[in-house]
């Protein structure tokens, strides 16, 4: 697959991230990259088990996270998710990306050798939860 070549440095940002990923449990490897619109920044992460489960953070919440940390609010412009066998997130973290996407996101999702698609979030979610279903009014 051609893909830019800020998306082919996200790719082995991710690629490297995933290789520090704590998976004592499921050996489960995933590395995530992120670009944000309008910062050069490469916002990276692992995934991060926890022996009680539900304490787990996947790849792409830490890179999302990383990306709050360091600029607060922003819009994701890309993400690449490298994990053995080509894989989409998960569902938490389809919601998770909701929160910060836009109908430009891209998602890029590829293995240790190369990316293999290339999706709008729309496409892994296409009926999403946003806050324009939040309502303060009992009506």
């Amino acid at each position: 697959m051609n893909v830019p070549p800020h998306i082919h440095e996200a790719w082995i940002a991710a690629r490297d991230a995933r290789a520090n990923a704590h998976c004592p449990y499921s050996n489960y490897r995933v590395g995530a990259a992120l670009t944000a619109v309008g910062h050069p920044t490469l916002f990276v992460g692992c995934n991060v088990e926890n022996a009680s489960y539900g304490g787990t953070i996947c790849a792409e919440r830490n890179a999302i996270c990383a990306a709050v940390t360091a600029l607060g609010t922003f819009i994701l412009q890309e993400l690449v998710l490298v994990t053995e066998q080509t894989a989409p997130p998960c569902g938490i973290c389809l919601q998770v990306i909701t929160e910060f996407a836009d109908t430009k996101t891209r998602i890029y999702l590829a293995n240790p050798e190369k990316i293999t698609h290339t999706l709008a979030l729309v496409d892994l979610l296409p009926y999403q939860f946003t806050p324009s279903h939040l309502s303060t009014s009992y009506d």
